[in-house]
């Protein structure tokens, strides 16, 4: 069974900053689909079982952004 988390993501303007995001996320172990939606920040994360909010945090400021 699917987890889906959704977090909001501060400072992404464009489609390379979705891009470093998804590209970060997607490395966490046992994530299966990142979905953004750019104009509201919202980063909608589905995974194999519910993520550690620290690990998305991680991953977020990996690429060079914050979460809300």
């Amino acid at each position: 069974m699917s987890a889906t988390q959704t977090f909001t993501v501060t400072g992404m303007t464009c489609g390379h900053c979705v891009a470093s995001v998804t590209e970060e996320v997607q490395e966490i172990t046992g994530v299966e689909d990142v979905a953004i939606d750019l104009p509201t920040g919202a980063v909608t994360i589905t995974s194999a079982a519910p993520l550690d909010e620290s690990a998305v945090k991680a991953a977020v400021e990996e690429a060079g952004y914050q979460l809300a």
